[in-house]
């Protein structure tokens, strides 16, 4: 056992030596633990002590079926005996063409080329780019500026940013940033009293009308995550919000773009969080789960229409987008063994069983008078703290404790939220719920 705890401490020391964390501020990790993690296993990651977490956040929402799956290493290893690596400009292989098709017969047609990069960030990228190009393509070129909801995130990247209102990662780079307009938000939460979610969607999209009003002229596209806001501490909405928007844009003559990065791929009930609006956006941003949380892959999903916009023999009016490894053809191997699984295992009805057992052992804590908007849609959970004022340590005590009850979890401020692996058994929910409560009590007011 010494040995052991000499190789993770000298992994931890290591790491910190040389490794800059993401969305970290590097000197928590003086009382913050940093786990090294050795090996992961179905829903579970192990440290080098043999100490286990159950994996309650999907690895930051992208492991699906969980670590190690056999499925999905089978595929990738086949394909490394074949082509790891070409590039798509000029090129194309089997993975990307077969993964193209079959996210096509997914959105039933309606959305029938995609453009490959890296990660999510990126897609947003694309995405803007080719809102914009669009209209200039067409003639309009004062349509360049984009809407976007209150507490949007939608990546790091510049222009990703550009469109995200969370001040804690756009503050310090505003300088940099161009300006988008904010419309409120539809989160469910803040409907007045008396009112339902639907009223709440209903007022956001009249808000949302009257931006549009005044700037449709300049205005490329609309911005929204699907369903569910995540990284403001999953503000939930309802899809009624979607069909509204899509009329507006309809109406207005603006592109609607939906960031499914965080919430597709079944995480929200359906595979495309649009699908319960019954709307298609013009473009559809997919990445995270994509890949089964295996490689990085992101994709941009566009009508034909938008496609067309570009069709021409003019170099200039092509989208001259590129990344070194955009459709690497391991990372659709992974996408495609992920989808493999989703069709023969039945996960979405499988989910909504799942979903409905983990809402029944976690129903105690929904009770708790410290506990505000207990909320679901599909397999995320998510609860607001109600804390006493002063109180800015509770997300990192929260995950401190966490561990020390086999338990990988990291709120969001005050908002504890679940994003398990579509895989979890009656043993790991039971655990999942007993020790999230358990957690919650030993950390309010600490």
């Amino acid at each position: 056992m010494p040995e052991m705890n000499g190789q993770r401490d000298d992994w931890v020391a290591r790491s910190l030596r040389s490794v800059w964390h993401p969305c970290t501020q590097m000197r928590h990790h003086e009382t913050v633990p940093l786990v090294p993690v050795s090996h992961g296993k179905g829903a579970w990651l192990f440290d080098h002590q043999g100490g286990r977490y159950l994996d309650a956040i999907s690895s930051w929402w992208v492991n699906l079926f969980g670590h190690a799956n056999p499925r999905i290493n089978e595929a990738v290893k086949r394909q490394l005996d074949t082509l790891e690596h070409a590039m798509l400009a000029g090129f194309t292989h089997e993975p990307v063409v077969e993964l193209s098709e079959r996210l096509s017969r997914l959105a039933a047609g309606r959305l029938g080329h995609c453009f490959y990069a890296s990660d999510g960030a990126s897609a947003v990228e694309i995405a803007l780019k080719m809102s914009f190009h669009f209209w200039r393509n067409s003639g309009q070129d004062g349509k360049r500026e984009f809407i976007c909801l209150g507490g949007s995130y939608h990546g790091e990247t510049l222009g990703a940013l550009a469109v995200t209102d969370v001040a804690l990662f756009r503050d310090a780079y505003g300088p940099l940033l161009g300006r988008a307009h904010v419309a409120p938000s539809p989160d469910a939460r803040l409907a007045e009293p008396g009112q339902s979610a639907a009223d709440a969607a209903q007022s956001a999209a009249a808000a949302l009308e009257t931006l549009l009003q005044r700037h449709a002229g300049r205005i490329a596209a609309v911005i929204v995550e699907p369903l569910v806001q995540c990284a403001t501490g999953m503000a939930m909405h309802d899809p009624s919000y979607l069909r509204l928007a899509r009329q507006l844009c309809d109406r207005y003559q603006v592109h609607l773009i939906a960031d499914e990065i965080a919430v597709g791929c079944g995480r929200t009930g359906t595979f495309f969080a649009c699908e319960q609006a019954g709307i298609w956006p013009d473009f559809l941003c997919l990445s995270k789960g994509i890949s089964g949380g295996y490689l990085p892959l992101s994709l941009v999903m566009a009508t034909d229409e938008a496609y067309q916009a570009f069709y021409s023999d003019e170099l200039a009016r092509g989208f001259l987008h590129s990344h070194s490894y955009t459709g690497n053809p391991l990372a659709c191997r992974a996408a495609l063994a992920t989808l493999d699984i989703f069709e023969q295992d039945g996960v979405l009805q499988a989910n909504r069983a799942r979903a409905a057992r983990i809402g029944q052992a976690l129903q105690p804590l929904a009770e708790h008078p410290r506990v505000r908007h207990f909320r679901q849609r599909g397999m995320i959970w998510a609860f607001d703290a109600w804390l006493r004022e002063g109180d800015s340590g509770f997300s990192r005590r929260f995950f401190t404790q966490a561990l020390q009850h086999q338990l990988l979890l990291r709120p969001i401020g005050n908002t504890v939220y679940m994003m398990p692996p579509y895989i979890l058994d009656d043993s790991d929910i039971d655990h999942l719920a007993r020790a999230v409560g358990t957690v919650f009590e030993q950390v309010l007011d600490a």
